[in-house]
């Protein structure tokens, strides 16, 4: 078990985090660039390709007239970390808390390719941004740019269906 591993183990016990059958461990990213502030004002960062490959995204969609927002992008473990200790302080069941919130370490965020997106007028992290324009333009043309969305209805994480929550994969086709 490697230094990083241990580091998880050691979150996961001080949190008294139940034990998950088969989790994927995400590794954090090491390079990282900004991405400019998301809605709240805050700097985020991606790795570079995932970055350009935002970037380029975020314009090719201003171009069709949509506009994209980034809501949260790279996060690191420690800051995973103090979101599931305010929700267990809010007095938020594991279960609760694990439908819609990965354990420390197994967040896709931590890789620096995945991004939660909003869009004017729609309720931030909400099922209903599948009711707009933003986000049937990504369906239509996030794979072009790389990005697929991890967790569509009944995926097969047992995830809540995350219609914002978009991973850069690859290249893209473009």
């Amino acid at each position: 078990m490697g230094d990083y591993e241990r580091r998880i183990q050691q979150i996961l016990q001080e949190l008294d985090a139940p034990v998950r059958p088969n989790p994927h461990l995400f590794n954090e990213a090491r390079e990282l660039v900004s991405v400019g502030l998301d809605i709240q004002g805050r700097e985020q960062r991606l790795t570079p390709e995932a970055a350009k490959a935002w970037i380029e995204m975020k314009a090719a969609a201003e171009k069709d007239g949509e506009v994209l927002q980034l809501v949260s992008a790279f996060r690191s473990v420690d800051y995973q970390k103090g979101i599931i200790q305010r929700k267990l302080a809010a007095g938020q069941s594991w279960e609760q808390i694990l439908r819609v919130s990965a354990l420390p370490g197994f967040s896709e965020h931590h890789t620096g390719r995945t991004i939660d997106v909003t869009t004017p007028g729609s309720k931030v992290l909400e099922e209903e941004f599948e009711n707009t324009s933003a986000f049937r333009w990504l369906v239509k043309r996030a794979g072009e740019f790389g990005f697929t969305m991890t967790y569509p209805r009944g995926n097969k994480f047992g995830v809540a269906y995350e219609p914002w929550h978009w991973t850069f994969q690859n290249g893209g086709k473009k």
